[in-house]
């Protein structure tokens, strides 16, 4: 069952040159999104001023949900986009994943009712990046030099649904939410992410593990919705401890449902 509306959110914070190339990337889509979020975890003024001027043009809706800059707050970030969102399937990426063009319609064709979908990345080096955001490029291939784990570059629509099964894990390790996807509904079951998670790291763990114990089945997407990570410094890592004793914690008591989650802004 494809989704009837589907509602691309893309996470951002002062990095307004790599939003471009997102930008870019989506309007190539084969298929578009209905609408696209930007969630914006407080960026400053460059930010606002492109997004403004993409919203002349561009092809859907592109919405700008912002929240003041108040440390790193990703999973509240994320909450208010999802609250605003008008599509009954969410597609997330973070701000520095430029798309292949069949991006959106792998992720349609992927999507069933009861599981959530963990994407992958492909991997690019510093040199390729600059290159990248210097000449506004958002074509990378299985060829492009500078190019890491080049096996993610792999596009099958064909051979996509049989290996994806094949290789899923019922499991909330080796998540990373720059590439995701799941069901409105299935959002609001688990009240979404957890805002007790400040600072970097593993808030997209706690959400998957909540998704796990609520029978929503993980389905890792391979040969498909193929996604370029342009390279950047290392995020601070000072409130880890703190958020790996959260996720701890979820883990002892098998959580289904978060308390600071996305019931607050809906």
């Amino acid at each position: 069952m494809q989704p009837s509306s589907l509602t691309l959110i893309v996470t951002t914070y002062n990095w307004p040159e790599a939003l471009n190339l997102v930008l870019l990337s989506i309007k190539q889509q084969t298929v578009l999104p209905d609408e696209v979020i930007i969630a914006d975890d407080g960026s400053a003024a460059p930010t606002r001023d492109l997004i403004a001027q993409y919203q002349r043009d561009f092809p859907v809706p592109l919405i700008h949900s912002w929240q003041e800059d108040a440390g790193f707050r990703l999973a509240r970030s994320r909450n208010q986009a999802i609250a605003m969102a008008k599509g009954d399937y969410i597609v997330m990426i973070d701000g520095d994943m430029v798309l292949e063009r069949h991006f959106i319609q792998d992720h349609k064709r992927i999507a069933k009712p009861q599981q959530f979908i963990q994407g992958r990345r492909v991997i690019l080096t510093e040199k390729i990046s600059q290159h990248a955001l210097i000449n506004n490029n958002i074509h990378f291939s299985f060829f492009s030099p500078d190019v890491k784990n080049k096996i993610n570059c792999l596009h099958c629509p064909l051979l996509s649904p049989m290996i994806s099964s094949l290789f899923s894990q019922q499991t909330y390790r080796s998540v990373r939410g720059c590439n995701m996807a799941m069901w409105k509904t299935d959002l609001i079951t688990v009240n979404g992410f957890n805002e007790a998670f400040v600072g970097w790291g593993r808030e997209d763990s706690e959400f998957v593990l909540r998704m796990l114990n609520n029978g929503i089945r993980r389905k890792d997407l391979r040969l498909g919705g193929i996604a370029y990570h342009l390279y950047h410094h290392e995020n601070s890592r000072k409130n880890l401890d703190k958020n790996d004793d959260l996720l701890e914690e979820a883990v002892k008591n098998r959580t289904t449902y978060c308390q600071q989650g996305l019931a607050n802004h809906l």
